[in-house]
């Protein structure tokens, strides 16, 4: 039985210290991890483009999707935890780290479809999903389109429309991110010296994507949990208690003390959850 509005929360976790003065970590952008050595690791030829990939451990498969203007090195204190108990796989999204791109432009949808790709060409039939910012937001959506490839989904940080998001400009923590990542492309990718190309495209797709509807929320059967830092900067909170309201039987977890950057400022505390969300099984 589908549990009312209010027990939908049940995994809610909020700070205690949501007014009080914020710890240093919520102010720092710690350094991007490097990734263990895989096991595999190479390009897929998916989609009129290559997908850069690696693969750690064995076990049942999950799937780490990085954020916008990110890579899959943003991982690399979450592989090494998940990779003792499951099959890991990273990958850079299109135009993204070390994968490529076409003249098509950027699109949740499209994304989505490379990530299905890269599982066909792995041969993996179903995956578990982590998602963080834009990659929580292409597990919606193939939580949406492609719900039998999925087997759970973990969006951290996710909007369902361009209303969801704060204004970011004066975020000293996004300012450096953006910084950053423009360094990572230069260093990993095939057009290192196209950044600004890349920032205006992907910056043109988050004024207009996603939009994902109640309806499409409602349709959602595979078991999820919205997520997000307490004191996220690029997320209204409305927003991700909108989709946490809409998405049947969704759980609920706000993470203390951390930003839209958690999984860098407190890993360990995410790597918990995580493992707390893979670990839980349906109707629980």
């Amino acid at each position: 039985m589908r549990c009312s509005f209010p027990l939908v929360f049940l995994f809610i976790i909020l700070s205690m210290a949501e007014t009080a003065r914020a710890t240093p970590q919520l102010l720092t952008l710690p350094p991007t991890p490097t990734l263990p050595t895989p096991e595999h690791s190479g390009t897929a030829p998916v989609n009129g483009i290559k997908i850069w990939y690696a693969e750690f451990g064995h076990g049942a498969p999950v799937i780490l999707l990085h954020g916008g203007l990110a890579n899959a090195n943003y991982w690399g204190n979450q592989v090494s935890v998940l990779a003792k108990r499951y099959r890991v796989i990273v990958m850079d999204s299109r135009g993204h780290g070390r994968s490529t791109r076409n003249g098509e432009p950027f699109g949740y949808d499209l994304m989505a479809s490379d990530v299905i790709a890269l599982m066909d060409f792995l041969k993996i039939p179903k995956a578990a999903i982590v998602g963080w910012s834009d990659g929580a937001i292409l597990g919606l959506d193939i939580a949406i389109y492609h719900p039998d490839r999925l087997t759970r989904l973990f969006a951290f940080a996710a909007n369902s429309d361009p209303s969801g998001v704060k204004d970011v400009s004066q975020s000293p923590l996004f300012t450096s991110f953006i910084a950053r990542a423009e360094k990572e492309y230069e260093r990993l990718s095939p057009t290192p010296d196209q950044y600004k190309t890349f920032l205006d495209e992907i910056t043109k797709m988050w004024a207009a994507q996603p939009n994902f509807s109640s309806q499409q929320l409602r349709s959602i059967i595979v078991p999820t949990w919205i997520v997000d830092g307490d004191h996220d900067e690029a997320i209204k909170r409305e927003n991700t208690l909108f989709m946490a309201k809409e998405i049947p039987g969704a759980r609920l977890l706000i993470q203390p003390d951390v930003s839209h950057f958690s999984f860098l400022q407190n890993p360990g505390q995410f790597n918990r959850d995580v493992l707390r969300f893979l670990k839980q099984t349906k109707g629980e």
